[in-house]
């Protein structure tokens, strides 16, 4: 039987949208589907995904240089994903990791960056306080800083990025939801929400926390979804231009792990801080879980907590309003993506990226399409293999 598509990518967020945009430059026949963001959450009966938002961190610097590796490659094509598509989605705002001084996140962090050329400068206390007069950092932090590189992106931007050059390239986009992915007769056979079927020679399975969909695979991959709760402070014109230079940040103290994200236009007009680090997690279990946390507005227990951390850590700040939003994390038992084949050579899956992937899709994408061409990926710098676990 004819297959109507080489490979298919099952999902249309970051790293699906990516990995189309490299196979689609490198052959034809390549499909991406997956759903248009909903245009109202509260309503919305699908699947929904993590990027329709304006805001994610992007930096090289991290404790662990597998994931630094994975970012400062997809950062080094931002440049080009931009240029090529005329959407704008990265502004070099910088970014600072603060930690107790002498600990060991600090150092590994340092030394990850070290190995990849870049540059970063250490601040203990005062030098913090005189960089970055925003912030009331805990007594006894100190910071690693990436000043070019680094800042953030709009998930939203860069996934309409990736999916107007995979198109332009050649791939077809398809506006719908995968509910099924088999083997039959030596190809991998597709159905979707909307009762269409298509057939092709492989298939990614790139679906972020919706992977673990009953009956999607055959077999789950084993990874762990949680509920995340971001929180937005509005702030005015005047505020957001004060806090212009505010760089990207990660706090990782013994009673804090949070994000934040210097005040970023959002698709309202408004200016809007955004803070995220739940202080436990949540388990969502299967996909009507994850529909029915999709559409509400998180939990107010994060977002009290996360306000007494806004209020102590910026105290200068006025919010003329505070909101919640909705997300998730997926967790493999690695701490790495999940690149690589199920039992059948015709389905291989590219998921599970622990919350901290929007920076590095790019390279990650990549590394999903070259799985699909190749049959399997080479090491190129990598310790880990990104095998996958199935449950």
């Amino acid at each position: 039987m004819a297959v109507d598509f080489k490979y298919i990518v099952v999902g249309r967020g970051l790293m699906g949208a990516a990995a189309a945009r490299h196979l689609a430059r490198q052959t034809d026949g390549v499909a991406v589907i997956g759903p248009d963001e909903p245009a109202d959450r509260s309503q919305h009966q699908g699947v929904f995904a993590s990027h329709y938002d304006e805001g994610r961190i992007t930096r090289t610097i991290d404790p662990d240089r597998n994931w630094a590796l994975l970012a400062n490659r997809s950062i080094g094509r931002y440049g080009e994903i931009a240029s090529e598509s005329g959407i704008a989605f990265y502004r070099e705002a910088g970014c600072v990791v603060v930690a107790p001084d002498g600990s060991d996140y600090l150092e590994r962090t340092r030394q990850a960056a070290a190995s990849l050329g870049v540059e970063t400068s250490l601040h203990d206390g005062a030098g913090l306080k005189a960089a970055f007069p925003y912030f009331a950092f805990p007594d006894g932090a100190a910071g690693v800083f990436e000043a070019r590189g680094a800042g953030h992106i709009s998930p939203r931007k860069l996934v309409k990025a990736q999916s107007l050059l995979a198109e332009r390239a050649g791939a077809t986009v398809i506006s719908d939801h995968v509910v099924s992915i088999r083997e039959e007769g030596g190809f991998a056979t597709v159905r979707t929400a909307g009762g269409v079927t298509y057939r092709a020679e492989k298939v990614l399975l790139a679906a972020g926390g919706f992977s673990i969909a009953e009956n999607l695979l055959p077999r789950p991959v084993a990874m762990t979804v949680y509920a995340r709760t971001v929180t937005l402070f509005e702030v005015g014109e005047a505020e957001a231009a004060r806090l212009a230079a505010m760089p990207s940040l990660i706090l990782d103290t013994p009673d804090i792990h949070i994000y934040l994200l210097p005040p970023i236009r959002y698709p309202d007009g408004k200016f809007y801080l955004k803070i995220g680090g739940d202080p436990d997690d949540v388990t969502l279990s299967g996909d009507a879980e994850m529909r029915a946390w999709f559409r509400t507005e998180g939990r107010d227990s994060v977002r009290a907590h996360l306000q007494r951390v806004v209020e102590g850590l910026v105290p200068d700040i006025r919010p003329l309003s505070v909101s919640t939003a909705a997300c998730v994390v997926s967790f493999t038992q690695s701490g790495y993506p999940m690149i690589g084949y199920t039992s059948s050579p015709s389905i291989a899956v590219l998921t599970g990226c622990a919350g901290t992937s929007a920076k590095s899709s790019d390279e990650i994408g990549r590394l999903g399409a070259e799985l699909l061409l190749s049959g399997r990926i080479s090491q190129q710098g990598y310790s880990t293999d990104f095998t996958p676990q199935f449950r």
